[in-house]
């Protein structure tokens, strides 16, 4: 079929140009909206500029088309080839371009806003400042392609390949990349703001200076990639691989990281302030300087050598456990959540919500904190809806007392590291007055029997030595419920329980030799 005839039966209402032969046809600036052009040969066709809105061009055959300027909105590409078709400037918003071939393409500046690209092939395609805004790519082969100030604002690229891909300057804010491939990939300064990279293969990547600010890269692969100057703030970095990765001067402001794995990795210059120093894999970790400044301003510098590191650097989170001799009952839990909801409001410190083990006769509440520092302030605040909580507090106090009367060599406690440790828990105790003035909950609390049941504090610090700062003499002795077997415990021997289970000067001490600090 000729292009005049073509152009003459759609003029008259013909729409069904299904299997059609157009090679190398001139339709430039054609209205062609709506037309069935479904398994079409339009290789070579020039249709720049051309309307073809709500065309169906599935399976069609535009190799080496011309589509720059075309109005493509709507139109269905499903599984049609486009390999190294023109597409500059071209309009696709709502395509559906399904398991297209646009490999090599010229799509430059081209808007692919809102189309779906699922299992397209892109390989090195030009989609420099094209624009793919909530686009789908899911499955996607956009291997060695240039997105060069492309923007991809959540876009959904899960499970993309995008290996040895350009994205230089390209914007990825609130992009869905989960378990896509990402080796070697230029991201030199782009955006990545709040995307989703759980699980994604980024080894080798170039990310320097990029905005990784509250993304999830959760269970990522980055390593020996370039991280150098990127802003990691906020991000999630819980059991990352960053063996070898280049870290220099990255901003890593209260990003969370516990079980990432640091080997090898350069630290130097890194901002991480509000950031926990515990949970880490550091072997062969090389670190000369780190800026703790909350605007990471380097106004507060903390020098590190090869010994340092270790002791700043650790492997073992501090944590807090209260085990209670009750499960925890539904009732219980509203009551808990209202209490610790209403402790952080007045305190800080106790920032999450504890991780939680039932077991049919025990429940156990695990605190895990930041600092070595917080564990007696923290615990002191996390007992407080338990009736056990004035023994507990009273051990927690009397073990800083203990230390502060001791005179310790300087270099294990010195006494500033001891004023530091007082101050944080005499905040905690102005605090527990607050809260017990101004919140009902507890009252609530204090009722229900799972508050009431005997419970073992224990702290362990960043040297995985434990501490059983409370043992409440009953624990463990509810083998029953019944109300005789507190009758049968006599208060003598109550007493002798409670003496024998308070923790001794030398279980303090040897429980603060295990401390790492930074200062």
């Amino acid at each position: 079929m000729n292009v005049d005839k073509f152009l003459e039966k759609y003029a008259l209402g013909f729409t069904d140009f299904s299997g059609v032969e157009l090679p190398e046809a001139n339709l430039c600036g054609v209205k062609l909206s709506g037309i069935d052009l479904s398994h079409a040969n339009l290789s070579i066709v020039n249709l720049s500029g051309a309307n073809l809105t709500k065309a169906n061009l599935s399976y069609a055959q535009l190799n080496v088309a011309r589509l720059s300027g075309a109005y493509l909105e709507g139109a269905n590409l499903t599984k049609a080839s486009l390999n190294v078709a023109n597409l500059i400037r071209a309009n696709l918003n709502n395509a559906q371009l399904v398991q297209a071939s646009l490999i090599r393409g010229e799509l430059i500046r081209a808007d692919f806003s809102r189309a779906n690209l699922r299992e397209a092939n892109l390989s090195n395609a030009d989609l420099r400042e094209a624009t793919l805004r909530h686009a789908v790519l899911r499955g996607a082969n956009l291997n060695q392609a240039c997105f060069k100030g492309a923007s991809l604002v959540a876009a959904n690229l899960e499970q993309a390949t995008l290996n040895s891909t350009d994205l230089v300057r390209a914007d990825l804010s609130g992009a869905n990349l989960r378990e896509a491939e990402l080796r070697q990939v230029n991201m030199f300064r782009a955006n990545l703001c709040g995307a989703n990279l759980c699980d994604a293969n980024l080894r080798w990547a170039d990310l320097r200076g990029a905005n990784l600010s509250w993304a999830d890269l959760s269970g990522a692969k980055l390593s020996g990639a370039n991280l150098t100057g990127a802003n990691l703030s906020n991000a999630n970095l819980t059991n990352t691989s960053l063996v070898h990765a280049d870290l220099t001067e990255a901003k890593l402001i209260q990003a969370e990281w516990v079980g990432a794995d640091l080997t090898g990795a350069t630290l130097t210059g890194a901002k991480l302030y509000g950031t926990s120093r515990f949970g880490l894999k550091t072997d062969m970790l090389i670190c000369e300087w780190v800026d703790l400044s909350p605007k990471g301003d380097r106004s507060i510098i903390h020098n590190l050598n090869a010994e340092d590191s270790g002791d700043f650097f650790n492997e073992t989170p501090p944590t807090i456990r209260i085990i209670i001799d009750r499960p925890l009952d539904p009732e219980a839990n509203f009551a808990l959540a209202g209490a610790y909801f209403q402790i952080t409001q007045k305190y800080q410190g106790l920032k999450q919500p504890p991780s939680m083990e039932i077991g049919r006769r025990r429940t156990v509440f695990t605190f895990r904190v930041d600092s070595d520092e917080s564990l007696f302030p923290v615990a002191y605040m996390a007992i407080l809806p338990f009736k056990d909580a004035a023994p507990t507090q009273k051990s927690i106090y009397t073990a800083i007392e203990m230390i502060a009367r001791k005179d310790i060599d300087e270099r294990l406690i010195s006494a500033q590291k001891i004023h530091q440790l007082t101050i944080l828990l005499e905040q905690a105790m102005q605090n527990v007055n607050l809260i017990k003035d101004a919140t009902k909950i507890l009252g609530i609390a204090a009722k229900l029997n799972f508050f009431q049941a005997p419970t073992q504090t224990i702290l362990t610090n960043s040297s995985a030595k434990n501490l059983i700062i409370n043992d409440n003499p009953h624990f463990g002795k509810r083998l029953i419920d019944h109300p005789q077997i507190e009758a049968d415990l006599y208060e003598d021997e109550l007493s002798e329980l409670a003496k024998s289970r308070q923790p001794t000067l030398a279980m303090v001490e040897g429980f603060f030799k295990g401390f790492h600090y930074i200062n």
